[in-house]
């Protein structure tokens, strides 16, 4: 599998504080079954300033590093941008760090609070210089938690949505896991990606998501979101957009979203 969301670079945000916590998350995703993995440290003005150059390095230093201990593991370079009026200004200086830097693919979220009013506008202004936004986890976004049909607004317009595996398992509460859900019977996800943080709470694993995508929805789906779509967005190609389920009792439980999702009488 292919994991391109994760922060796994030591010191540069709220990831692992140090080599050896860092070198721990790489060894759980080699043994949950990743090979590939973009870092994604968080750039945020006024927080976590990180530039293209420092990342770029980090993950050479981490490679080297993960090599010599035989932790078969690729690191590629990446970063998770807030989304930010000054986000197209800075990808157009060149400032701004791609997924695995093919100038392809950005990954950007929105504040955890809600959509800020700027947001159609920066992702056009994204867009008009042949980048594609890579939204990240919209299903713990409030705005999107409340009313999670308003993401359909900027996938039309070409914009990409990643499911982080924890929603799906239940890990961030049940809301959240149900917004998930909901994505991905509608064909909404694009893909899915750890959002790794430690070695513990937050492990860089996509194998417990992705074994129930797979029992719910088919293997070839989930294949899809942990690999296939991924490789092509690590590669710069485009991705292939799932389509929608036709029976809708995907979601494994009880409640609001679970009585949308049934199962249509043949």
């Amino acid at each position: 599998m292919i994991d391109l969301h994760a922060h796994i670079l030591p010191a540069l945000d709220d990831g692992p504080p140090d080599l050896e916590e860092a070198v721990a998350m790489a060894r759980i995703a080699v043994a949950e079954g990743t090979g590939s993995l973009v870092a994604s440290p968080h750039v945020v003005r006024g927080a976590y300033e990180n530039d293209r150059a420092g990342i770029l390095q980090a993950v050479e230093d981490l490679n080297g590093e993960l090599g010599r201990r035989g932790i078969k593991l690729k690191v590629h370079p990446g970063a998770e941008y807030m989304l930010d009026p000054d986000l197209p200004r800075w990808l157009g200086e060149g400032r701004a760090l791609t997924i695995n830097d093919s100038g392809k693919y950005l990954l950007v979220e929105f504040p955890s609070a809600g959509i800020p009013p700027y947001s159609a506008q920066t992702l056009y202004e994204i867009a008009l210089q042949g980048v594609i936004p890579v939204i990240a986890h919209p299903e713990r976004n409030f705005d999107l938690i409340r009313d999670p049909d308003l993401l359909a607004r900027f996938l039309e317009r070409g914009a990409v949505c990643q499911v982080t595996a924890g929603s799906l398992t239940g890990l961030f509460g049940r809301r959240i896991q149900q917004v998930g859900w909901y994505y991905l019977n509608r064909g909404m996800c694009h893909l899915i990606g750890s959002d790794a943080h430690s070695p513990g709470y937050r492990a860089p694993v996509l194998s417990g998501a992705a074994g129930a995508v797979s029992k719910a929805l088919g293997g070839e789906l989930s294949e899809l979101l942990t690999s296939g779509n991924p490789g092509r967005i690590l590669n710069g190609m485009s991705v292939l957009r799932p389509a929608g389920a036709e029976t809708l009792t995907m979601y494994p439980g009880k409640g609001f979203f679970s009585r949308i999702f049934r199962r249509r009488e043949k």
